[in-house]
């Protein structure tokens, strides 16, 4: 195993396709566990209707993953549908961010929805392009590397996100629940484009892709989560 993860990362595209799926994932998923709470926190919202935003999440990735089966089936570029998403997420989390002064639950529904999209996007974009570089069978490999890494980067970010939500609320003293949140959803912008600008000089190479997707057509019921 060594020696074939060795030769799957010894390709600088590799790496760079790595670090963009790790940075991605990370800023999407550092607010996973904080969407109900900001609309409870800071919305007033009721239980029902924090549960509501986890569905809007929810069919906005569906809606993601369909696209992105269409678009790829049509020889569409997987890193500019990945990239696609990524700046989604960040109109994403803008919308979440104004909903809170203006108060308004309908914008904070749509920005749910959008993270979902611009996740599933992100997602089998990332997950094809990753595909595509395996070679001589070992595609085990790459599948297993988007994976490690997606699950890595946004774990680790879902704990990391929790934590300076909780401090900068305390450093902020009274009223400071909404600046805590505001930071976590303000880093995660940051950190989209940061991995916009690691993905970018990969984008249009298309490195090594076929334009077809591995294995044949792809249905939402295949796509690994």
């Amino acid at each position: 195993f060594s020696d074939v993860w060795r030769e799957f990362v010894a390709e600088a595209n590799t790496k760079r396709l790595l670090a963009a799926i790790g940075l991605g994932a990370a800023a999407f998923a550092m607010q996973d566990a904080l969407l109900e709470p900001y609309g409870a926190e800071l919305l007033g919202l009721a239980v029902g209707s924090t549960t509501m935003l986890t569905g809007s999440w929810a069919l906005g990735a569906i809606g993601g993953f369909s696209l992105s089966t269409r678009v790829l089936e049509r020889g569409f570029d997987p890193l500019r549908l990945a990239g696609a998403g990524m700046v989604g997420g960040i109109c994403a989390f803008i919308l979440v961010l104004m909903a809170a002064p203006l108060h308004s639950a309908l914008l904070l529904a749509v920005g749910a929805g959008s993270i979902g999209f611009g996740i599933g996007l992100f997602s089998v974009g990332t997950l094809i392009a990753a595909m595509s570089l395996a070679q001589r069978g070992d595609s085990g490999v790459a599948l297993g590397a988007w994976g490690a890494v997606q699950a890595t980067a946004a774990g680790s970010a879902l704990a990391v996100g929790g934590v300076i939500r909780d401090t900068v609320s305390w450093a902020s003293g009274a009223g400071g629940r909404a600046a805590g949140y505001a930071t976590v959803y303000s880093l995660e912008i940051v950190m989209l484009i940061a991995a916009l600008v690691v993905l970018g000089p990969l984008a249009g190479k298309r490195i090594g892709l076929t334009g077809e997707l591995p294995g044949g057509q792809m249905v939402l019921p295949e796509f690994p989560t």
